[in-house]
């Protein structure tokens, strides 16, 4: 009976390890992240939206990149359709985690559409992170509610400080969504095909810049990855024909 119930404490305290583990570095992803919600705020606001409309956007979207697409494509004087189309399609790719994580963390069926809302890059990699389905849950609760809180608050301070302090471009703050929307992206990049994915589409996007209407090079830029994905398979079947 002893050593029944020592191996009983030991799996508990190994149990309660995993879950600061998994806690402390949720924690992590969701700070470092939800902080850029300042930029987002800066951005939105010396693009022209209202508060409301800033705050508005984190809320009701809440995806980092879509929102960037958004509001740089209303900025460079771009009509709503444009804008929105470019958006809609950088948050495509949530659905698709929504796919994989629907499956791994087997929610009630009365929960999901709440989920829903913080199916993101971040949530998914650290939910995906985890090796099994109490973990991964963990990850995806405290990574989505501390991304959200933050992500929010930090837009909210963003957008005030903006219209503080008036025009943004004097500051150089317009530099400010590019900037922090490249280094989220950077580390993602670890492959050649990934980095030439990346490498074309801003060749496209800034190369057809100065010809298209604003928004659309955003769009066309996608083209970047079907283009090295079809170079790349024809790549590898020239080495197996020899």
């Amino acid at each position: 009976m002893a050593d029944r119930t020592a191996l009983e404490d030991e799996d508990v305290d190994i149990g309660g390890k995993a879950d600061r583990a998994v806690v402390r570095d949720a924690l992590g992803v969701g700070v470092a992240v939800g902080l850029s919600g300042f930029a987002f705020g800066v951005t939105s606001a010396g693009s022209g939206l209202t508060l409301l409309q800033t705050c508005a956007l984190s809320l009701l979207v809440f995806t980092g990149a879509s929102q960037f697409a958004l509001v740089g494509a209303l900025a460079a004087g771009g009509g709503p359709f444009t804008a929105a189309a470019g958006a809609l399609f950088l948050g495509v790719r949530n659905a698709f985690y929504g796919l994989r994580l629907s499956q791994l963390l087997a929610l009630p069926r009365a929960v999901r559409p709440f989920a829903a809302q913080w199916v993101i890059d971040e949530t998914a990699a650290v939910a995906l992170a985890q090796p099994t389905r109490r973990a991964a849950r963990l990850g995806f609760v405290v990574t989505g509610l501390t991304l959200y809180l933050l992500w929010n608050l930090t837009t909210l301070l963003g957008a005030l400080g903006a219209e503080a302090i008036g025009d943004t471009d004097a500051w150089g703050l317009d530099a400010a969504g590019p900037a922090v929307f490249l280094a989220l992206l950077a580390p993602m990049l670890k492959s050649g095909t990934e980095r030439a994915v990346a490498g074309l589409a801003v060749l496209l996007g800034l190369g057809l810049l100065p010809v298209l209407p604003a928004g659309v090079p955003v769009l066309l830029a996608a083209l970047a990855a079907p283009a090295v994905l079809w170079a790349d398979g024809r790549r590898r079947k020239r080495g197996d024909a020899r």
